[in-house]
């Protein structure tokens, strides 16, 4: 299409107006193959991205269930000896990285699911304008603002609870990337013989470091950039 924004207020069809004030030549049945056409396409997106996500997580976890097991099989050979400790600093850095690199994409994955969803709001808003009679029957946001945004999501606009983090699945991954730091932080520390208070508490602080890391890493990636991106509908079609 030329362009995808509809002027509003100044013609009997405004869902029939370009930006640039021409009437669109294309006829109605067209308009809305090209509209729908697009629809199913973000759709079809934003499914192959969930998909993506969900496969990245179990893999993770996978690999952190094999990781565990290989740990006690090699603990019950070794009653947790100077080999078990040498094979878990060979194999707790690979864990890490593999979550770390998970929780990065799956923030990654909710910034494009945003861009999906502004997609279809944009439709949406298209849509209405050509049939308003039809406003009563959408649930889903219709304008790219955040409140439309968050009306296609199904939750509250602003930034919500801090809490919700750590219920989304990267919050839940950085928590468990946080407790392997941390596994791996004290396991270092009582090698070089400092005490056990001494790793417990290093444990502790690079566990809750890492979170807090990957926390703001989350907002930074994926909630402020939904409140700092413009709106071109921030208001909902005029009826026809």
């Amino acid at each position: 299409m030329t362009s995808d924004r509809v002027e509003r207020g100044t013609s009997p069809d405004a869902a029939n107006v370009l930006a640039d004030g021409g009437e669109s030549r294309l006829p109605p049945a067209l308009r809305l193959q090209i509209l729908t056409t697009e629809h199913w396409s973000l759709l079809s997106t934003r499914a192959l991205s969930w998909n993506e996500a969900f496969s990245r997580a179990t893999m993770f976890l996978s690999v952190l269930s094999g990781a565990v097991v290989a740990l006690a099989l090699v603990a019950q050979a070794t009653s947790f000896g100077e080999g078990f400790v040498t094979f878990a600093l060979l194999i707790l850095p690979v864990v890490l990285f593999v979550g770390i690199a998970t929780f990065m994409r799956l923030v990654a994955i909710n910034h494009e699911d945003m861009g999906w969803v502004v997609g279809m709001n944009l439709l949406r808003h298209a849509y209405l304008g050509a049939a308003p009679e039809l406003r009563p029957y959408f649930v889903s946001g219709s304008t790219d603002d955040e409140p439309g945004i968050m009306a296609t999501f199904g939750a509250a606009p602003g930034p919500g609870s801090f809490l919700h983090e750590f219920v989304t699945t990267p919050g839940m991954l950085a928590v468990i990337d946080g407790v392997i730091a941390g596994v791996l932080a004290g396991i270092l520390t009582l090698r070089t013989g400092l005490g056990t208070p001494i790793g417990i508490g290093s444990a502790v602080a690079i566990g809750v470091v890492t979170v807090a890391l990957l926390v703001t890493y989350q907002y930074r990636g994926a909630v402020r950039p939904r409140a700092r991106r413009p709106a071109r509908f921030p208001e909902e079609p005029p009826p026809v």
